[in-house]
């Protein structure tokens, strides 16, 4: 399996960066000292810099030739991050394979597919939920006019099935 060719398309979505704003809710779920792996992120990602302050945070990117599908740290507990949106099925699927708590963020639109269903059919999805938009920059600019809502897609990770948290900009 090639990670370059099912994680990143000719599209322009699968590289936008996540805002702190929509990192801090997902923080204070994190058990204290859990080591959490980002697996879609660089050093400067909001997810490394903000969970690093709490938990100790291992990363990787396919552009530090760090593949998803061919990598897993040493030691890790958690898994949390904001996937490229190609390839989602597959991303799921690795990280249930995983059988260790996660929370990944993705489009809410991907609740009308087939695939999270037949993907959590015995393993209760999660949902952290937010009150608005979440505004990612793409390409170096912020898209104010974001069209679908994004929440976090979670196994094993929050203390109910759905929360809905205010985003704070």
């Amino acid at each position: 399996m090639n990670s370059g060719e099912i994680l990143y398309s000719a599209g322009k979505n699968d590289e936008c960066l996540t805002p702190a704003y929509a990192v801090a809710p997902i923080v204070k779920y994190i058990p204290m000292g859990a080591t959490v792996w980002c697996p879609f992120d660089k050093a400067d990602s909001k997810f490394v810099t903000q969970i690093s302050k709490h938990n100790p945070v291992t990363y990787s990117h396919i552009d530090d030739n760090e593949d998803y599908f061919l990598r897993e740290p040493d030691r890790w507990d958690v898994m949390v991050s904001n996937p490229p949106f190609t390839g989602k099925r597959e991303i799921f699927e690795r990280a249930l394979s995983f059988e260790k708590p996660f929370a990944l963020m993705m489009s809410n639109t991907w609740l009308n597919d087939s695939a999270p269903k037949q993907l959590f059919r015995f393993k209760m999805l999660q949902l952290l939920m937010f009150d608005k938009r979440i505004h990612f920059s793409c390409g170096g600019v912020v898209d104010k006019r974001t069209t679908f809502s994004t929440s976090y897609f979670c196994w094993n990770f929050l203390p109910a099935q759905i929360i809905m948290e205010t985003l704070r900009r």
